[in-house]
C-alpha cells in the first residue's frame, strides 16, 4: 500500500563552483539510511555534474534515480521538464525517501519553489529545505561578482546607475531563499576567511539562518535533511530581486561547448583555462578531457582562475571525446576567442 506522506525534497543551490555536486556526492555515500533520488540541472546543453553523480550510484540511489535536465534553467522549464521528471521519480517501483535537486549555478531558487504548488505534485512532495552553498574563500574576497571594484566604480561614476550586477543578484537571491547556508571550501578560506564570508552573507540575509563551514562536502546528513521547512508555503519570507515578475530570463549568461582533441600537457591546459578566466571573463569551465596515453578520463572543473582536476574513471569502450563547457556573462563569451585560447 503506497504511503500518503509527502516525499521531502531538498533544493541545493549555490553560485557557480560552490561545491553543490561535491555535497551531493557525500550525501549519496552517507545517506543515513535513506533511499535517495537526485535531479541535477545544468546551464547549457551539455551536462557534466549528472555524469559525475551517476558514478556514485548504489543500492540506496540506483543510477535510474539520478536524472539530469540540461535543457536550460530548471525554473524556466517547469511544465516541459521539471513536473514530468518529478512525476517519473515518484512513480518508481520503490519510491525514494528523499529527493535532492541540484540547481544550476545560475538558477534563482524562488521560481522553482513556486513550481511545487502545481496540482500534479503538490499533494505528493514538499520542500524539506533549501540549502545554499557559498564558496567561503571567494565570498570573503568579494568574488561572487566578476569584478566588484569595477562595478562599484561604474556605479559611483553614474548617478543614474543604481542597479546591481546580474551575478550579485543571483547570489543574493540564492542566500535569501535558504534555510541553511553552507560555507564551503573552509580549508581554503581559513578561520579569518570563514568569519569574513559569514559577515558578508549576514549583511545580505533577510532573516537569520544557520551558517556552517564545510570542507569537501562532508556534513552529517541529519543536519541538512529532515528540516521540515515546507518552503513552498513560506515564500513571503524569501524575498527575491525578481519578485513581481512573471518569469525571468538568463540572457545575462551564455555557455558554449568546446570539443577538444587529446591533450598531451595537462599543465598547459590548466594555464590556458586560467588565461581565459582573466582575458575572456570566463566564470566557469568544466568537462571531461582525454589525455594522451592515459586510459582514465580527466575531470576538469574551474571557477575563475582556480582550476581543479583529477582522473575519475576509465573511458570505457566508447569514444574518447573531450568536451569542455564554458560559462560566462553574455557579452563576454566569444567562442572563437575561447577556441583560440585553448589552441584549437
Amino acid at each position: 500500500m503506497s504511503s500518503l506522506a509527502k516525499v521531502p525534497v531538498t533544493v541545493v543551490t549555490g553560485f557557480l563552483g560552490s561545491g553543490k555536486t561535491t555535497l551531493i556526492q557525500h550525501l549519496l555515500a552517507n545517506p543515513n539510511g535513506k533511499r535517495l533520488a537526485v535531479l541535477v540541472n545544468e546551464f547549457g546543453s551539455e551536462g557534466v555534474d549528472g555524469e559525475i553523480l551517476k558514478s556514485c550510484a548504489d543500492a540506496n540511489c540506483p543510477e535510474e534515480n539520478i536524472v539530469e535536465l540540461a535543457n536550460g534553467c530548471i525554473c524556466c522549464t517547469v511544465a516541459d521538464d521539471f513536473i514530468p521528471t518529478m512525476e517519473k521519480l515518484l512513480a518508481r517501483p520503490v519510491r525514494p525517501d528523499h529527493i535532492l535537486i541540484e540547481t544550476s549555478g545560475l538558477a534563482l531558487p524562488k521560481p522553482l519553489l513556486k513550481a511545487f504548488d502545481w496540482p500534479q505534485i503538490r499533494s505528493r512532495i514538499t520542500v524539506d529545505g533549501v540549502i545554499a552553498l557559498a564558496d567561503a574563500e571567494a565570498v570573503a574576497a568579494g568574488r561572487f561578482a566578476p569584478d566588484p571594484d569595477a562595478v562599484e566604480a561604474q556605479r559611483a561614476a553614474d548617478a543614474n546607475l543604481d542597479h546591481e550586477t546580474p551575478l550579485s543578484e543571483v547570489f543574493e537571491d540564492q542566500i535569501a531563499c535558504a534555510d541553511i547556508v553552507l560555507l564551503t571550501k573552509a580549508d581554503l578560506a581559513g578561520a579569518a576567511g570563514i568569519e569574513a564570508a559569514r559577515a558578508a552573507i549576514t549583511a545580505e540575509m533577510p532573516r537569520r539562518v544557520p551558517m556552517l563551514p564545510v570542507t569537501d562536502g562532508a556534513i552529517d546528513a541529519r543536519l541538512i535533511l529532515g528540516l521540515g521547512a515546507a518552503a513552498e508555503n513560506d515564500l513571503a519570507a524569501r524575498p527575491s530581486h525578481h519578485d513581481g515578475e512573471e518569469e525571468h530570463e538568463h540572457d545575462d549568461f551564455a555557455s558554449v561547448v568546446i570539443d577538444l582533441p587529446e591533450v598531451a600537457d595537462i599543465d598547459a591546459l590548466v594555464a590556458s583555462v586560467q588565461r581565459l578566466a582573466r582575458e575572456q571573463n570566463v566564470l566557469r569551465a568544466k568537462g571531461y578531457i582525454a589525455i594522451a596515453g592515459k586510459p582514465m578520463r580527466l575531470l576538469l572543473q574551474a571557477v575563475g582562475e582556480r582550476v581543479r582536476h583529477q582522473f575519475d574513471k576509465p573511458w570505457g569502450a566508447g569514444l574518447r571525446q573531450s568536451k569542455l563547457v564554458v560559462i560566462g556573462e553574455h557579452g563576454d563569451i566569444d567562442e572563437a576567442a575561447i577556441r583560440s585560447g585553448l589552441g584549437i
